[in-house]
């Protein structure tokens, strides 16, 4: 049976290569942006009510969601510590924070109908091992992650999941044509990102719920 699989931040370099490995795999694909570019549904997920609203159309037309992918990033950071801005700081809270928790808030009934689900985040090894630099970005990832540990408790039981994998960076081919003599040493290929994705239902939800999964070394 196809699954449902909602992709939020669509259309950026990681959400395309997501989509696109989950249409090859035949499964029907919701993908989300603020944007609405590259076919994606136009929402803006710092809307509560805009992203309950959504949950409650796809309830209405699927029943279920059998997966979410939040690819919902930014970045920002300052050369040092005392030179952080609190600015960037509201900012990443509003992308790598508040959307996640629209969405999973919204979308967990749904995700609790699915007979095999999924729940995914992309963090930052930062989050483990901040700089001086990236002290915003870092706070907000490792809220995020502690926000996904949260939702992979209450799913402890069900047949769904909730994930979080970890990349250094990710790059993409238009990465690389644009700067052909940088290695990108360390960094994920969007590709690498999708395949590890859709590999997570290889799996029993016991075992990848509330897991963090390094992809640094792929």
């Amino acid at each position: 049976m196809s699954r449902v699989i909602l992709v939020a931040g669509a259309a950026g370099p990681a959400g395309q290569a997501v989509v696109r490995r989950f249409e090859e795999l035949g499964d029907t694909v919701i993908g989300v942006d603020r944007t609405g570019a590259d076919g994606c549904l136009p929402v803006d997920l710092l809307d509560e009510q805009a992203v309950r609203d959504l949950a409650e159309r796809i309830g209405e037309e699927h029943g279920r969601v059998d997966g979410i992918v939040h690819l919902v990033g930014g970045w920002r950071g300052s050369k040092t510590f005392a030179e952080t801005s609190l600015a960037d700081w509201d900012l990443l809270h509003d992308l790598l924070v508040r959307t996640l928790q629209h969405v999973s808030l919204a979308f967990e009934p749904l995700l609790r109908a699915s007979e095999d689900g999924r729940f995914v985040i992309v963090s930052a090894k930062a989050a483990q091992k901040p700089t001086q630099g990236n002290a915003a970005y870092a706070t907000a990832k490792a809220a995020a992650e502690a926000w996904t540990l949260a939702f992979a408790d209450a799913l402890k039981g069900t047949a769904s999941a909730a994930t979080i994998l970890v990349v250094m960076a990710l790059v993409n081919d238009a990465m690389r044509a644009a700067s052909p003599e940088r290695p990108f040493k360390g960094y994920t290929d969007v590709a690498t990102l999708a395949q590890a994705v859709s590999d997570l239902w290889d799996r029993r939800p016991e075992e990848v719920n509330g897991q963090r999964i390094d992809l640094t070394a792929s």
